[in-house]
């Protein structure tokens, strides 16, 4: 991640506070974030809110690299935040 003098570090949780499969709702000013952790250690973080309708994506399924958001299964990459096709959306 590339930082300008700006830019601040926000502790919002701790890896330990994260559970597989399970997305955590963190707020970072007026931002919701949803922060969920892999298998393999990766933690993501992308905005807790589904492009399509604004669902809460921390509440959402999670399968592999990807979120399903709860309220109409759009299936979103927690990697790069992309809506998967058919669906478009960011």
């Amino acid at each position: 991640m590339n930082q300008t003098k700006n830019d601040k570090k926000v502790l919002v949780a701790y890896v330990s506070d994260l559970s597989v499969g399970v997305g955590k709702r963190v707020k970072v000013g007026e931002e919701e974030i949803a922060l969920f952790i892999q298998n393999k250690g990766d933690v993501h973080a992308i905005q807790n809110r589904c492009p399509h309708k604004g669902g809460p994506l921390s509440e959402g399924i999670v399968s592999g690299e990807y979120v399903f958001c709860p309220l109409h299964d759009w299936k979103i990459n927690m990697e790069d935040g992309l809506v998967q096709a058919p669906d478009k959306g960011a």
